[in-house]
């Protein structure tokens, strides 16, 4: 759930914030001619990017009580093997720096603006996410560059692009921009490839094929001669009874109405999230960053945990509950057909685009459950005038409806899609403003409501209407978020298309709140802790048990009947290959 912009990376200089800080951004996508996104950070990102990565290592030698020089290897040690190499000579480059200026107490808002890696336009405040110090924020900043200014070594402090110019850099920032090169634009997404690699768009967004050397399998498909020979289908289930001579996937499968499940989705589809654990300190470890390679070729999104096309048992808290896995066991012949098909920016102007990496085939493949669910970009951004920018009721007819048509061109007949309606985002600040952001929680000195600004004055905020103090604000943001539900609503009430019913439903927050608050928990819980912005593993969980009772109580067609045969599925084919 993000802005209106695509910032497709940010980079500074402990590599590990590589994706802090596109966590920062998340990634927002093109709208329709924006030109392509430079690999480089904006000046924004660079900012949060540098304050970050200093308040880490302040906090790293405060906790452990060392000099600040020692803080900085100890986070490069943190860090998978293959790239510490890098940032252990950026912590040479720009450690000593660094160093003398949080020896002289200097803060990481005055130590970056000295660095000059936090730059304001004419006219433009300095931005900061401290209290700034007693002699005034500019006095601070004056004095730390003098102090720069007159040190040994590096003169002209250089981003990304000019510590690759060292020639024992040049390969690896060569690889690393192939990697990021990687991350997969709308262009880049062939909806005609499943995958037995995980991530980079691989089997943690789509099920996973079981032969990559023939198109002709993959998950979803109906079966090719009752699989009598091969598993075409990917479902676990194939070959022939030996007792009758009946193939498995006839027996088992045959009007079992088998369909799979795609999201169309944002960042909060594709469950995006940043392991607090990276930046708060007392829980840093080799351990908490075992995971930053998976994370980034994933592009910061987790759509193995994620509550409409989760597979595997959550390793980042809460729990995995997901559309999939329930319309999987009431059919365990609906086994790996799942797309997820989101990305961070998501939004109803540039998901047509993204639509178009949707494998299904109308006339091989089984019907499927869409749920189509932007439930923030339409109305979120980081632009001055938040309100000017965000799409109308109108528009909102337009994309939708754009996106159903299509939609009809490419799934069986029999498949049904359900609209999910935008969220309320005043929950946001009514349940963090005043609580410590991970990176404030050591020193009890920094907010979200202290966050939402600084990302405001860096105009970079992922969603200027609801992360403000501003009160009216937010209510205007919300009733035009209730605008656009309400399109949503009146098109499934409306409309008819050849190939699918459809459906509304309100995004569950509020049911989730209260149903969370019965099981002891707080509301604050139901937010990502780093990002202060989107749903965290545990409102995913629960949210499937409310979609999954509202279809089956008003839509239970659209669910399909149990399976008679799943305990015979399983006892012959176990877990059936696996994920």
């Amino acid at each position: 759930m993000r802005g209106s912009r695509q910032t497709s990376l940010n980079l500074f200089c402990i590599l590990w914030l590589l994706l802090l800080l596109k966590a920062a951004s998340s990634s927002p996508l093109l709208q329709g001619n924006d030109p392509p996104p430079s690999l480089l950070p904006s000046k924004g990102h660079t900012c949060i990017g540098c304050v970050l990565v200093v308040s880490v290592i302040e906090q790293l030698a405060q906790w452990h009580n060392s000099t600040v020089k020692a803080a900085m290897e100890r986070l490069c040690s943190y860090i998978p093997e293959k790239l510490q190499g890098f940032c252990y000579i950026l912590a040479e480059v720009y450690g000593p720096h660094i160093a003398e200026l949080i020896d002289r107490e200097m803060n990481a808002d005055v130590v970056c603006h000295s660095l000059k890696l936090c730059k304001q336009d004419p006219g433009q405040p300095l931005c900061h996410l401290y209290r700034p110090p007693k002699v005034g924020l500019s006095t601070a900043i004056r004095k730390a560059r003098r102090i720069v200014k007159t040190s040994k070594g590096l003169k002209n402090f250089m981003g990304f692009s000019s510590v690759c110019a060292f020639p024992l850099l040049a390969n690896l920032c060569e690889k690393i921009k192939h990697v990021l090169r990687n991350e997969l634009p709308f262009e880049d997404l062939d909806g005609d490839k499943f995958s037995t690699f995980p991530t980079l768009r691989g089997y943690h967004w789509r099920g996973r094929d079981c032969d990559d050397r023939n198109n002709t399998v993959y998950p979803g498909r109906r079966p090719d001669n009752w699989d009598e020979e091969r598993d075409s289908n990917c479902n676990g289930i194939w070959g022939v009874d030996p007792k009758d001579g009946i193939p498995y996937e006839k027996k088992f499968c045959k009007g079992a109405d088998s369909q799979g499940v795609v999201l169309l989705g944002d960042s909060a589809g594709a469950h995006f999230h940043i392991p607090p654990e990276w930046m708060t300190v007392s829980q840093m470890s080799m351990k908490s960053f075992a995971n930053l390679p998976m994370a980034f070729t994933n592009e910061l999104d987790w759509p193995q945990f994620s509550e409409i096309t989760g597979f595997l048992n959550s390793t980042i808290g809460g729990w995995t509950d997901s559309l999939y896995l329930r319309l999987r066991s009431r059919n365990r012949c609906n086994h790996r057909d799942l797309q997820n098909i989101s990305k961070n920016g998501g939004s109803s102007g540039n998901l047509l685009r993204l639509m178009k990496s949707l494998a299904r085939n109308q006339l091989w493949d089984h019907p499927a459950i869409v749920i189509y669910a932007t439930i923030g970009n339409d109305v979120c951004n980081g632009n001055n005038d938040t309100l000017a920018d965000m799409t109308t009721p109108k528009e909102m007819l337009s994309n939708v409806m754009r996106a159903l048509r299509y939609l009809d061109t490419r799934l069986p007949n029999g498949s049904h899609v359900i609209l999910t309606g935008l969220v309320d985002g005043r929950f946001l600040w009514d349940n963090l403003h005043d609580r410590y952001h991970p990176l404030g929680q050591l020193n009890r000195d920094i907010t979200y409501s202290q966050l939402y600004s600084f990302l405001d004055c860096l105009q970079v905020s992922p969603c200027r209407g609801w992360m403000t103090p501003n009160e009216t604000l937010r209510n205007l943001t919300s009733e035009r978020a209730l605008q656009l539900s309400n399109v949503l609503k009146e098109i499934a009430r409306s409309e008819r298309f050849a190939n699918f019913d459809v459906f509304y439903m309100d995004f569950p927050l509020a049911q989730t709140a209260e149903k969370w608050r019965r099981m002891g928990g707080e509301p604050w819980q139901l937010i990502e802790p780093v990002d202060g912005f989107h749903p965290s593993q545990i409102a995913g969980a629960l949210g499937t048990s409310i979609t999954w009772q509202k279809a089956l109580q008003e839509w239970p067609h659209v669910l399909g009947e149990e399976n008679p045969f799943n305990d015979q599925i399983e006892a012959v084919f176990k877990d059936q290959g696996g994920h």
